[in-house]
Formats: C-alpha cells, structure tokens, sequence
C-alpha cells in the first residue's frame, strides 16, 4: 500500500518518507516499519474530518430546510458542534445490558466501522492520490460493504432486546435486498470500462470532459446505484433498521458512550465513501468538466512541470470533494422531504423493481458494448 507523490508519477511517498529515515541512519526495516501505519492514519484522518463536516452540513441544512438557524454558539456558525457532539459520546458511560452477550456486544459496532474505514483504500481522489490501487478496487468496496449486516446482526441479537433484533434483522434483510441491484449496475460500469480499478473507471470518464461521464451512458444505473447507496447507509426514506417511531432506535436501543460513537460514526463515514464512490463511478471522479489537459496545451505548459501537477492534482482533489458533498447535500434533503417506507415497500422495491431493472440494464449495456464497442468504452 502506498500514497503516489502529487509532484511526479515516478516518485511515492514511500520511497522519499524511508529514503530519508534512512539518511537518518535508521535500517531499512524500521524505516519501512515506521512508514506502515501512516496510510491508514491518512485514511483514517481522511474519513473523519468528512464525517466532521458532514455532521455540520447535516445540522445547517435540516435547520435552513425546517426554517430555523440550527447550531450558532459551539465555534462560528457552530463549526465546533461535531467536536462537542464527539466529546459528550467519549465521556458517557459505556452501559452494558445486564443479559447481553459481551463480547458480541462489543464485536458489532467494530465490525459495522472496520469494513467502511478499509474501504477508503481503494478511494482515488487523483491519478496518484490513492493509497492502493488494486486491479478489483470496486469488488473489493463490495465485498467489504457486505460485512457490515453482519455486525449490525450481531448487535441486535446480542443486546437481548426485542426492538434492537428486529432493527438487526430488517439491516440484514435491507443490506441482502439492495446490494445485489447495486452490484449489478456496478458491473455495467465495469463492462464499459474494462477494468475493476477506481483508477481505471475515472480516466475512461475523462477525454472530453463532463460530455465522457458515465452518467449519461449510464442514467439508469446511476439511479440504481444511488437509491441502492441509500438503502445501505439506511438513510432516510430507507432507515427502517432504527425507525424511531417503532422499533426505539433499533439495534442501537441498547448502545450508550464510545460504543453507540462507532455506529454515528460507521454511518456518516459510509454516507461520504458512497457518495465519492458515485463520483468516482459516474461523475468524472476527478475530472473538471472541461478536459483540464487541453486547457493546459492551449497555454502552452509543461505538463510535467512540478507546479503545474501540484496544481492540477490539487485542482482534482477539489472537484472530486465538491461532486461528492453535492451528493452528500441530496441525501441530506431527501432525509428531510421524504416520508420514510414500510419495510414491505422497501423490500418489495429492492427485489420486485431494482433487482429486475439492474438486470435488464446490465443486459441492454453487454448488447451495446458488443455492437458499438468504441462508443461504449471498447
């Protein structure tokens, strides 16, 4: 696993971190072992600060759409509320049912937030700003997301409490339900792009800018994905695992302190992973959309210039967080103008319509890729 250097393609982070600890008179093995652990601080760093913001986004925008002001005195504009909100859920007291089964009680949170932390490893946020760019980046995401009904499962039963099985229970059969459409229409972009690299997928999105996204030879599967997404962060109007209104909080009910902190925590950062996820798949990544190269021919630049790659890589950075909070913002509003579904709906809609669709959408892509395969990404 690695972080490529923004300022050459040849060079990583790496190389230059344990270069220099060596110049330092460390052996090549510490160095190594020391340079280990800052990929995932990075990731983890990463995903937090989005939670951090998205919170604030959350708090702001519910208030603007119900017309009141929302946080104002924890920072400016109550910046700092996600701080304060973090602080009170480390200082609580950690409650464990006096029935409860400890150690899966304690297993599930962990295993609802490790899956979503390691699935921003395969996240590109640049041509060389990822940490790993495996050949199966998107199956992999998909493989780790189907962990995560296990430990909400885990949670519910071990709680011994009758709300939080059922809130268990409805988040494996909503998870089951839309993951498969969502794979489905996954594999659609895959077709297309003959690969199962995050990588890969953006750059075939970027010769002629916004006019190359997937999402106009995809528009179906976009929505399949979107509203899957949706479904397995279980977002409004998909949040029946924690219904308020009929099941307490659901597997939650039971949860108090760092524990109940890991579930806020596995939610909000699966939210952004699923929405840069859409960008990376059907919005250019990050890609403007205009084709940033030929604007850089037309001034007549060095392209292999390090300002000019600081520049464009930090230029890429900023769309690909911009397309993705505008997701990010969507979801918040749906939350907020939707009523939530019956169970029955929900499930009647994964497996009677999306599931039907996503294949009749997987099928229809493999006939026009056979029949037009340089206009479908041959």
């Amino acid at each position: 696993m690695l972080i490529n250097s923004v300022v050459s393609p040849g060079l990583n982070l790496e190389v230059a971190f344990t270069g220099a600890l060596e110049g330092l008179g460390f052996s090549p093995g510490i160095a190594h072992l020391l340079w280990l652990p800052l990929p995932m601080l990075s990731v983890l760093v990463t995903a937090v600060v989005g939670v951090l913001v998205t919170v604030w986004l959350e708090r702001k925008i519910s208030a603007a759409v119900q017309q009141r002001i929302g946080p104002e005195y924890a920072g400016a504009l109550g910046i700092l509320q996600p701080l304060a909100d973090g602080l009170k859920l480390l200082f609580k007291e950690d409650i464990i049912p006096a029935k409860a089964d400890n150690t899966l009680f304690t297993l599930g949170p962990i295993l609802v937030l490790f899956p979503v932390i390691l699935s921003w490893l395969v996240v590109p946020f640049g041509q060389h700003l990822l940490i790993s760019n495996v050949g199966i980046g998107i199956f992999l995401w998909i493989s780790l997301s189907s962990i995560q009904p296990i430990g909400l499962l885990m949670s519910g039963y071990a709680s011994n409490n009758k709300y939080s099985l059922l809130g268990g229970l409805r988040a494996a059969a909503q998870s089951i339900s839309y993951e498969i459409p969502l794979a489905l229409a996954v594999l659609a972009i895959v077709i297309m792009s003959n690969s199962l690299s995050t990588v890969d997928i953006v750059n075939q999105q970027s010769s002629a800018g916004i006019l190359s996204w997937n999402i106009w030879r995809q528009p179906v599967g976009f929505l399949i994905f979107w509203i899957s997404a949706l479904a397995e962060c279980e977002r409004l109007p998909f949040d029946l695992p924690e219904a308020e209104e009929e099941l307490v909080a659901g597997y939650q009910t039971e949860y108090s302190g760092m524990k109940f902190a890991l579930f806020y925590l596995g939610s909000y950062i699966n939210l952004v992973l699923s929405a840069v996820l859409v960008t990376v798949l059907y919005l250019g990544g990050w890609g403007c959309p205009f084709p940033i190269e030929s604007l850089i021919s037309v001034l007549g630049l060095n392209t292999n210039a390090p300002l000019v790659q600081v520049v464009t890589a930090s230029i890429g950075i900023m769309m690909t967080i911009l397309k993705a909070y505008l997701l990010v913002f969507i979801a918040i509003l749906l939350r907020w103008t939707t009523p939530r579904v019956r169970i029955d709906q929900l499930l009647n809609l994964g497996w009677k319509f999306l599931l039907p669709l996503s294949l009749v959408n997987l099928i229809f892509t493999a006939a026009l890729k056979l029949s037009f395969p340089i206009a479908f990404g041959g």
